[in-house]
């Protein structure tokens, strides 16, 4: 009979104090909400992989300008994923409390809060661009394009903000097919007008970013029309009794509990990212071919890691509605099985990554020394996969139990004890390959300390739901 039931008969059941729910229905619930999540984050990926391929095909200076800045694009993304989170979690804590009007009163917070933040980001963005290429050290050959491209990018950061807001919380709320089908039209809208923008305009790596941006505005519109018109439970009208803008005006509740679960993450993004551009900074000297091969790397892998993501997800989605509805077993036993989920799918692709490197190379760049080199590293890299999944899920997890803090530091001793130590004494004698070697150390280490950490019980303490409702 459980597998009869559909994914919002299921998550009826999460929500229900006094029904016991069965490891198959469990099982069923985790699949039903990471398949379409799955499907989100490898259009996501595959949308990157387009992108670095038209640019690829242009010349290995053009697509090291883009690849140059790309961590830095990194960090602004990690940021707005932040964000987003810090309200999207409320979303899945109160619709799992079954208080769907206090859930869209959070989506209404997050939006007008997300245009703030993202007009914040367009002026750190435009101010740093002249100076970037610089600071990585970059040769003047890619200093002009690479400023170029994330001075466009920069402008887009309302329409990325306001994407990821939406689809968020709609994720959160149970709501995983929208987000998911929309993120697959962002990534054929973004190959059309990228086709178009880079060899029919001949507009180069312009092209690409303005490609790109013309995409999300599109995708952004419909995402936030879903939202707010269309879902059952967070469009706007079934608050009958809502008028005035005073309903949208930030709240220090609402505003201070998205801080306290987005700023950690932040932090920790912001100093991955910078331990990123420092790694960058290393990679740089190394010339054209080096970047080019590690940002294509960079994206092949993304691949096999994109999987763990989508059910990361799915696990922030369901732990997060369990610790609303009180149900602190649940929030255990979905994260074991988003655990097992993940760590055996992304197994599977590390492994088919290691055995077809080379013909995934071949398909961003035809230039025979790129797809060498990007080729062996990502044979390197294929190793640490399993504990890489492991981190990811286990990260989602804790996000969704609105645990951040110490996972956040976690990620940061990690990198930058591990990652970042080890690159400095490999890079000088191995080169690129040192600088992968490094990184699949440091994954095999942050994997291992978020299963301990997930061992244990603090992460799923339920005093602050109990104190809100």
């Amino acid at each position: 009979m459980s597998a009869e039931h559909s994914k919002d008969e299921l998550l009826g059941l999460l929500r229900q104090n006094n029904c016991e729910m069965t490891l198959r229905q469990k099982f069923r619930l985790t699949v039903l909400l990471s398949v379409p999540a799955v499907i989100a984050q490898l259009s996501s990926i595959m949308m990157q992989v387009i992108d670095a391929a038209m640019v690829g095909h242009l010349s290995t200076d053009e697509a090291a300008a883009v690849g140059l800045v790309s961590t830095t694009i990194w960090l602004f993304s990690g940021l707005i994923s932040a964000f987003a989170s810090g309200f999207a979690v409320q979303v899945a804590h109160r619709v799992g409390a079954g208080d769907m009007s206090g859930a869209r009163m959070v989506v209404r917070q997050g939006m007008v809060s997300g245009i703030m933040f993202s007009l914040l980001l367009v002026f750190a963005g435009l101010s740093v661009a002249p100076w970037l290429p610089l600071w990585l050290g970059a040769d003047a050959a890619i200093s002009a394009d690479a400023t170029r491209y994330f001075s466009i990018f920069a402008c887009g950061m309302p329409l990325i903000v306001l994407n990821s807001v939406a689809a968020g919380s709609l994720r959160c709320s149970g709501n995983v097919k929208v987000p998911s089908a929309l993120m697959v039209m962002l990534c054929t809208l973004d190959v059309l007008f990228n086709y178009i923008f880079i060899f029919r305009c001949g507009m180069g790596t312009a092209g690409a970013a303005y490609g790109t941006l013309v995409a999300y505005a599109i995708t952004m519109l419909v995402m936030v029309y879903s939202l707010t018109f269309r879902d059952r439970h967070l469009r706007f009208s079934n608050d009958t009794a809502v008028h005035g803008l005073r309903h949208y005006m930030p709240r220090r509740e609402i505003v201070g509990r998205a801080g306290g679960i987005g700023l950690p993450i932040g932090l920790e993004r912001t100093m991955l990212c910078t331990a990123q551009i420092a790694i960058s900074s290393i990679i740089a000297p190394f010339g054209s071919v080096a970047i080019a091969a590690n940002t294509f790397a960079i994206n092949v892998e993304s691949l096999c890691y994109m999987p763990g993501h989508g059910i990361s997800e799915a696990a922030t989605t369901l732990v997060g509605q369990s610790k609303g509805a009180l149900r602190r077993d649940l929030m255990h036993s979905f994260a074991w099985i988003s655990m097992f989920l993940g760590v055996s799918v992304m197994a599977f692709m590390g492994l088919v990554m290691w055995v077809f490197a080379p013909g995934m190379m071949s398909v961003i760049t035809p230039d025979a020394q790129v797809i060498a080199l990007g080729s062996e590293i990502l044979r390197i890299e294929a190793w640490a996969e399993p504990c890489f999944a492991a981190a990811i899920i286990a990260n989602g997890v804790f996000i969704g139990a609105g645990r951040t803090l110490v996972p956040s530091l976690m990620n940061l001793c990690s990198i930058w004890g591990v990652r970042v130590t080890l690159t400095l004494a490999l890079a000088p004698t191995m080169g690129l390959r040192g600088v992968w070697v490094a990184m699949a150390a440091e994954l095999c280490v942050r994997g291992t300390i978020f299963v301990i950490r997930l061992c244990t019980k603090g992460w799923s303490r339920m005093a602050e739901v109990k104190q809100n409702k």
